[in-house]
């Protein structure tokens, strides 16, 4: 009880002291913002009067200062930001599971995103941060938020116009599935092949020898379509029991997930809009539900374990 006390003293220590950089950081921004809006105003001034050239002049001085002091506090916004994430959020993980830890400036790696076959566009552009990884009972897991995007160019009169499309922009949560399996198995929405459009074809990786899978529950052929190269595994995967569990987790979620069951591991990817795990820079580090969402989304993400119960081991790995 005292060394939960006490851990709770020392991340509101954290905290105050992280406050006082927010508040800096803040009024920095907001000294800025005033800069700009007082360079604009000076040359509506010039150009109203009819005295242009003063106009030009007045404006640029508040405009030199703020670009300034905007650079000059970025450096230190960074090294916030990366101090939340570090002290307090990672503080927080252990209140949920002891094993529980963030890695900022982590992710999940390209090459594992294209090779859990859960998309089917390469993409041109890859971003993921925030590697939360932790452990239940025997299972092993970890997620990251990822934002992936592919890129079409037109040519126009003016040049080439480059237009950036969103894969996928959430989190991927992987698990430990304690099973070497022989083939792939990929469970995804209905239709997803109508949101790629004309990118399918151009784009598609190929699935080889896999088929179409007819799984004896109809609601979840109504929301899922299911690829593998193996029939019979991807049943022995699919039970009964596995798909009611998968139907029960995305019916918690706002968008229809996808799965995948490749080498030994289990992909989920969540759609999600919301960034995690983000510093607040304009309100108090001080608020009682700073975290709420946060641990909301962990404690989620973990629970994903008990949901599929992944820790009742029926194989082994070869």
């Amino acid at each position: 009880m005292d060394s939960e006390i006490n851990s709770k003293a020392n991340l509101q220590d954290i905290l105050n002291s992280l406050e006082v950089d927010r508040k800096k950081i803040a009024e920095t921004y907001q000294t800025c913002y005033i800069l700009i809006g007082l360079a604009v105003l000076i040359l509506a001034i010039g150009l109203i009067i009819r005295f242009v050239p003063l106009g030009i002049i007045g404006c640029l001085v508040p405009i030199i200062i703020a670009i300034v002091m905007y650079f000059r506090i970025e450096d230190y916004a960074v090294k916030y930001k990366l101090s939340y994430k570090m002290n307090v959020v990672g503080a927080a993980l252990k209140d949920i599971n002891e094993t529980l830890t963030i890695t900022p400036q982590s992710g999940l790696p390209e090459y594992e995103f294209i090779s859990s076959e859960l998309f089917t566009t390469r993409p041109d552009r890859y971003k993921t941060q925030d590697l939360i990884s932790g452990i239940v009972d025997k299972t092993s897991f970890w997620f990251a938020e990822v934002h992936a995007e592919y890129k079409t160019e037109t040519r126009t009169k003016n040049g080439t116009k480059t237009t950036w499309h969103t894969i996928f922009k959430g989190i991927v949560f992987v698990a430990d599935f304690n099973k070497n399996f022989n083939v792939s198995t990929v469970v995804r929405p209905k239709g997803i092949a109508d949101a790629i459009g004309s990118w399918f074809s151009k784009n598609v990786f190929s699935f080889g020898n896999s088929e179409l899978v007819q799984l004896e529950n109809t609601v979840f052929d109504e929301i899922f379509v299911t690829y593998s190269k193996n029939q019979i595994e991807a049943r022995y995967i699919l039970t009964p029991a596995m798909m009611e569990r998968i139907l029960d987790l995305n019916n918690k979620c706002d968008e229809t997930i996808s799965i995948s069951f490749i080498h030994s591991k289990m992909y989920i990817a969540f759609p999600l809009s919301h960034n995690y795990f983000e510093a607040p820079i304009h309100s108090s580090l001080l608020a009682s539900d700073l975290l709420t969402d946060d641990l909301s989304i962990v404690q989620f993400m973990q629970d994903i374990v008990h949901e599929l119960d992944l820790n009742t081991r029926i194989w082994g790995k070869e």
